[in-house]
């Protein structure tokens, strides 16, 4: 009975840290991150009304990333939009917000999204007419879809490039796709806090030496 009961104690922890250590890896492998705009923001075919807004990255095809954007508490999906990489920050210990200029009356548009510890990022791919009016505004080039798609076409649907003065350029000219060999996607110094393997094995320690002193007390 006693030997049932220890191995009991001993499953029950092993079970505990293993959910808290794929807790931890799931959260950084998403992206998740909680983001509060203090005024309406423009995201591709939708404006933001202030507030606090989750952004997940749940899947990554090639050069292309999906992006959901949730409420506050992620239990309602709001948007569900395209992104390609953009390599032109350095690392940042925090979550970095860009915007493309607009005027003054009209909701900013969220351009790019740069994770914590990370030398890359996300730039925003909007509708076509939404590119070409920002693009317009801000004076830069603007990833943009050439027609409308639906969740079953986010993967395929083709990407250009509109520049300031309304030309369309193939988007793999326009903007860089891959990392150069001056600028690693990801380096070991500047890996997120969240994405450490060091809280998961501090916590996996915490747990072996409770397991030792449960050991040792059904013993006694």
């Amino acid at each position: 009975m006693r030997v049932k009961k220890v191995f009991s104690l001993f499953l029950g922890l092993t079970l505990f840290a293993g959910l808290m250590a794929i807790q931890a890896q799931a959260q950084t492998s998403n992206k998740r991150t909680t983001i509060t705009f203090n005024q309406p923001v423009q995201v591709p075919g939708k404006v933001l009304p202030a507030g606090t807004y989750t952004f997940t990255i749940p899947d990554t095809t090639g050069m292309r990333h999906i992006v959901q954007i949730w409420d506050k508490d992620k239990t309602n999906l709001i948007a569900t939009v395209l992104a390609i990489p953009n390599y032109r920050l350095e690392a940042s210990e925090d979550t970095v917000i860009e915007f493309s200029e607009r005027p003054a009356n009209v909701p900013q548009a969220v351009k790019a999204w740069f994770y914590p510890g990370h030398a890359y990022g996300i730039e925003f791919v909007y509708p076509r007419q939404e590119a070409i009016r920002i693009a317009k505004a801000a004076n830069e080039v603007v990833p943009a879809e050439t027609v409308e798609p639906t969740p079953s076409t986010l993967e395929t649907v083709p990407l250009i490039a509109i520049t300031p003065q309304q030309k369309e350029e193939p988007i793999t000219e326009a903007f860089q796709t891959a990392p150069t060999s001056a600028e690693p996607v990801e380096t070991a110094q500047a890996l997120p806090k969240t994405g450490s393997l060091i809280p998961l094995i501090g916590l996996l320690g915490v747990t072996f030496i409770l397991i030792g002193f449960g050991l040792k007390r059904f013993a006694q």
